[in-house]
């Protein structure tokens, strides 16, 4: 499907350099926006980046750590030196690290919480200022939030992952009274089994062979399904906003 409409615009997506936001920046960039690109991994970014030129689009490679404030700021600050106030925003980084809360793995817990919920935070603060601008000016604007099935569908051993993205979840809801009446759109956007590296991340063997076992039995949904549907929902009329889209492989619905 194509998305001239979504041309002019300036985006930034966090995540970028893998899953889905890799695959949002990539086809946001095909359609004609210009792509600020937020994520750890420069090398990553770079790659990136070259081959969104390459194919003649514009791109800019910000690497930043969503965990840490100062970076942020830094990665904001960047990204409005070289494409000046942006129009849309993807929070697309996460991380899923599932244990038996009896294992008491704070660490997990807290990389959980500041990634998937805190870190979202800072990029809204950095970059809603732009949005509502934006929107004053007459022009579209959208927070899309990627959570997860896993927000309302509870899973054994996945309790705070579950738990923030349930957060992220309420926080695109809780943000939709703020900034809908003054035109920004707020989509959040919960996928089931998807085919990214988020997965890899498990250190329990167990989980890790049963979410393995879930890819062999059901066919699961790529990142480019993830991508398709954010440029779908941001490339609406102004008017439109898909508040809130469920998305899962049609043999796990």
């Amino acid at each position: 499907m194509s998305y001239e409409n979504l041309a002019g615009r300036t985006a930034v997506i966090t995540g970028a350099a893998s899953g889905m936001g890799e695959a949002t920046a990539l086809l946001l960039a095909r359609s004609g926006a210009r792509v600020a690109l937020l994520a750890r991994r420069a090398d990553r970014l770079q790659t990136l980046a070259a081959k969104i030129e390459a194919d003649g689009g514009a791109a800019l490679a910000v690497a930043v750590d969503i965990t840490d404030p100062a970076s942020v700021s830094a990665a904001a600050a960047r990204v409005h030196e070289v494409f000046g106030p942006v129009d849309l925003v993807v929070n697309a980084a996460g991380v899923m690290l599932p244990n038996p809360i009896a294992a008491g793995r704070e660490d997990e817990w807290v990389r959980m919480i500041d990634t998937n919920i805190t870190g979202a935070l800072r990029i809204i603060r950095a970059f809603v200022p732009d949005l509502l601008a934006a929107a004053d000016a007459g022009r579209t604007a959208d927070l899309v939030d990627i959570s997860s099935i896993g927000a309302h569908v509870t899973f054994p051993d996945y309790a705070v992952y579950g738990a923030t993205k349930a957060a992220l979840t309420h926080l695109s809801s809780s943000l939709r009274t703020e900034l809908g009446p003054r035109r920004v759109r707020v989509t959040n956007i919960e996928p089931g089994l998807t085919d990214t590296e988020l997965g890899t991340h498990i250190d329990n063997p167990e989980l890790s062979g049963q979410l393995d076992g879930m890819f062999t039995a059901l066919e699961a949904l790529s990142a480019d399904d993830i991508a398709d549907l954010i440029a779908y929902t941001t490339s609406r009329p102004a008017r439109v906003n898909l508040r809130q889209v469920i998305v899962l492989p049609t043999q796990q619905a």
